[in-house]
């Protein structure tokens, strides 16, 4: 028994298995065998997909950028939309909703940044810092803003991600929870409600790997 609804995302105590975070994992299964077998209407889609999103990345990144880099984003946002969509189904943990995953992911990619602009791009670095036209009298200020929103920038896309996650999931659960306690039209009603929360999730994974790969992609054009 869950000691309370938050429970659910608890990768220990979600139905007692301590194997929930083997579903990330199960994207090797769904992968490979589009290698060998012949293409469906789905991996048109996606290969359509995963496509538009190189040339957008592409645009994003500097000219001067190392070749294939657009390729760490594209998969970045393979791997997070993939996890998204498990959690939509019963009795899948749904691994984005933790922040252990969403700063695995955003951490090393924003150190890498951080690291490669102190040794080859150290001075464009601090210019960033103050913006140019500023007040002089506001620029100590502006230069500790500037630090601490650079600071939090992998807090704030770990946060996003799995806050946008638990709210739906919380939601559909506080709903499914009332469907014993209410009549039969009532409950019609519940079902709709619900049907309709699902596609919202849907549409919410969708959007949160998109925003997260791109805000990504971002931070790594400014180095």
């Amino acid at each position: 028994m869950m000691a309370n609804l938050f429970s659910s995302f608890d990768p220990s105590t979600n139905f007692n298995s301590t194997l929930n975070w083997m579903s990330t994992l199960l994207i090797f299964l769904f992968i490979p065998p589009t290698y060998w077998l012949i293409p469906s209407r789905w991996n048109f889609i996606w290969i359509l997909i995963i496509n538009t999103l190189h040339k957008e990345f592409k645009v994003l990144l500097k000219e001067n950028s190392s070749k294939g880099s657009s390729l760490i984003f594209t998969s970045l946002f393979s791997l997070i939309l993939f996890n998204n969509f498990l959690g939509l189904f019963p009795y899948i943990f749904t691994a984005t909703s933790h922040l252990t995953l969403t700063l695995t992911l955003s951490l090393p990619l924003w150190l890498s940044f951080m690291i490669y602009n102190m040794i080859f791009n150290f001075m464009n670095m601090l210019a960033h810092l103050a913006p140019q036209g500023a007040p002089q009298i506001l620029l100590p200020f502006l230069v500790i803003i500037e630090t601490i929103s650079n600071i939090i920038r992998p807090s704030t896309l770990a946060i996003r991600l799995s806050a946008n996650m638990i709210a739906g999931h919380l939601l559909i659960t506080l709903l499914s929870n009332s469907g014993s306690m209410i009549n039969i039209p009532i409950l019609s009603i519940l079902i709709l409600a619900q049907i309709l929360l699902l596609i919202l999730e849907t549409a919410v994974s969708i959007i949160q790997a998109y925003v997260f790969s791109i805000l990504m992609t971002l931070y790594s054009s400014e180095n």
